[in-house]
């Protein structure tokens, strides 16, 4: 009779741990630290991979980003964005505003429709377009499955969202500014 061999247990990699070292791959690749062909053969290795140690082979040459560079590229992220930031600051309050109704009304209807409580005559805004909902303190903007789409500060919703005075919301090409009474 012979004895079992002791099971060693061998945690499976996940798709982080992959996306992390293919991330650290493009951007050596990118820095021109790997050639493309290098750079396609470690990502085939990477995908295959079944444990950690085969991918901290694959990153063992290049050398380690320092808190120097990530602090580097934080800062370059964000003075690029600064730009998008004071253009939407500076063109916020001279867009319309769209007082939020008082407590008594739960309901706001947006659209085309002559029943709509706020009736828009753009082409871009549908028929029945959103609704302005109160819940308890806070309102919530509902897409009625518009054409051109409903958005909140520049990103299209989907379904319900929360909003509040001040947001910039779009029915269709037709942009307001949330305000309080």
């Amino acid at each position: 009779m012979t004895t079992p061999e002791p099971l060693t247990h061998v945690l499976r990699l996940s798709d982080a741990e992959r996306d992390q070292a293919i991330e650290v791959l493009r951007d050596h690749a990118a820095q021109g630290r790997l050639s493309p062909d290098t750079f396609m053969r470690r990502i085939e290795i990477a995908l295959t991979a079944r444990e950690r140690g085969e991918l901290d082979e694959l990153t063992a040459d290049l050398p380690a980003r320092g808190r120097f560079s990530q602090l580097a590229v934080r800062m370059v992220g964000t003075v690029s964005s600064l730009g998008v930031r004071l253009r939407d600051a500076w063109r916020n309050p001279w867009l319309p505003a769209l007082v939020l109704p008082a407590a008594g009304s739960p309901t706001l209807r947006i659209g085309r429709l002559p029943g709509s409580d706020l009736k828009l005559t753009h082409d871009s805004v549908s028929r029945a377009h959103a609704e302005l909902r109160r819940d308890g303190a806070a309102w919530t903007l509902l897409d009625l499955g518009s054409t051109n789409g409903t958005h909140v500060n520049g990103s299209r919703i989907i379904g319900a969202v929360t909003v509040r005075p001040g947001d910039r919301v779009a029915f269709g090409h037709t942009v307001f500014r949330l305000s309080a009474r």
